[in-house]
C-alpha cells in the first residue's frame, strides 16, 4: 500500500527531478505530481509524492522542516481532497438583497387596484 505525501513551500524553480532526488534517499518514489496553476501553467510551489507506507513515514520525519533553496519545507501525509461541489470559484455573500426591481408585494401592481387594464386608475 502506498501513501501520498504533501510537500509544500517548495521553490518555484523546483523540478520533479529535485523532488525525486530528495525523497529517493528515504525509499522508493512511486510518483511525483507537481501542481501547476491551471491558468498560467506555472508551478505553484507544492507537489504530492507517493511512496510505500513504511518508507513514506521515514521520509516525512526526515524532511519536514528542512531548509531547501532558502525555504522551510512542509512535508506531511496528504489529506483527502475535499468535495468542491459543482461550482468553481468563490465569490461568497451570494444571498440576500432584493434584486427584483422593488416590487415586494409579490403580484401585479395594476391588479392590486382593480381592473385597470392599462387605462389609468379606474
Amino acid at each position: 500500500m502506498s501513501k501520498k505525501i504533501y510537500v509544500g513551500n517548495l521553490s518555484f524553480q523546483a523540478t520533479e527531478d529535485d523532488v525525486r532526488e530528495m525523497f529517493d534517499a528515504h525509499g522508493t518514489v512511486e510518483s511525483v505530481a507537481m501542481i501547476n496553476d491551471r491558468d498560467t501553467g506555472r508551478f505553484r510551489g507544492f507537489c504530492f509524492v507517493e511512496m510505500p507506507d513504511s518508507e513514506a513515514m521515514a521520509a516525512i520525519e526526515a524532511l519536514d522542516g528542512i531548509e531547501k533553496d532558502g525555504r522551510t519545507l512542509r512535508v506531511n501525509e496528504a489529506r483527502p481532497r475535499e468535495e468542491r461541489g459543482g461550482r468553481r470559484g468563490g465569490g461568497g455573500n451570494r444571498g440576500g438583497g432584493n434584486r427584483g426591481g422593488g416590487n415586494r408585494g409579490g403580484g401585479n401592481r395594476r391588479d392590486d387596484y382593480g381592473g385597470g387594464g392599462g387605462r389609468g386608475w379606474g
